[in-house]
């Protein structure tokens, strides 16, 4: 396993080129994730959330829009202006930069910390640890995912394009770290939830989306323009009115670090 300071800085690297299809063509997250983690959390109003691996603020939106305290903690310096600047309306909204291993934030702050899309970026112990610090007593984290679904034609297609194109070294990335989940909360039981999730895209949706992926060749690859060719194929093939729909599930891990 490679060095996890060396992970922390490649996931900082490789997001700072892709900040612009991320903002535009990433999904959001089902606003029903609140309502789960309200009633599973017993979360009262007001409560102060912290967003690991923030981003571009779409995890830390669905909470700020039911009236929760949101700090994200964001390594990437062109991530966190973006969502900054999207999530300037809110004023119970702050981002920090900081790492999943050292937030900088207070002792015992937070009844609840989230993690979006980012769980395969962080060193397991050391991230418990920290969080461990910084939550209150008897209060939960929760790991959440957008993941593609293959139960269509076209999601098939597309996953067959990516798995060709993606970086063989980051199947890790791919799979997102769950194989570490029952690990990280242990000895505490989690729980899993799960929730429909979509978007329909034009095919410049499409390219935006996939070129979202951090184990994707950026767009001035050489590398990039077959895939591109591939990508407009299987668009031709599938498209009906002019879009594809991408279909995902919404998984929801949670529980107590204690």
């Amino acid at each position: 396993m490679r060095d996890h300071r060396r992970m922390v800085s490649d996931s900082v690297e490789r997001f700072s080129t892709r900040v612009s299809n991320y903002v535009r063509f990433r999904p959001g997250y089902p606003a029903a994730i609140v309502d789960l983690l309200r009633r599973e959390c017993d979360l009262r109003a007001g409560a102060r959330i912290a967003d690991i691996g923030s981003g571009t603020g779409f995890l830390s939106r669905i909470f700020l829009d039911a009236g929760f305290f949101v700090v994200g903690v964001e390594p990437n310096r062109e991530m966190r202006a973006a969502g900054d600047e999207i999530l300037g309306e809110y004023p119970n909204f702050r981002s920090v930069e900081g790492i999943a291993e050292a937030t900088t934030l207070d002792d015992c702050a937070y009844e609840l910390i989230v993690a979006g899309q980012a769980f395969h970026w962080f060193d397991p112990p050391r991230s418990r640890r920290e969080w461990q610090r910084i939550l209150k007593p008897d209060c939960c984290a929760a790991l959440i995912w957008n993941e593609r679904t293959p139960r269509t034609e076209v999601m098939r297609a597309i996953e067959e394009v990516i798995d060709l194109y993606s970086n063989d070294h980051d199947r890790s990335i791919r799979e997102g770290g769950r194989s570490r989940i029952a690990d990280f909360f242990a000895p505490s039981e989690v729980k899993t939830a799960e929730f429909p999730n979509r978007q329909d895209f034009d095919f410049d949706g499409v390219k935006g989306r996939v070129f979202s992926c951090s184990y994707i060749p950026n767009e001035d690859d050489p590398r990039s323009r077959p895939m591109v060719e591939d990508l407009k194929r299987v668009f031709d093939r599938y498209q009906n009115g002019g879009v594809i729909r991408f279909e995902y599930r919404t998984e929801v891990y949670w529980g107590k670090l204690t």
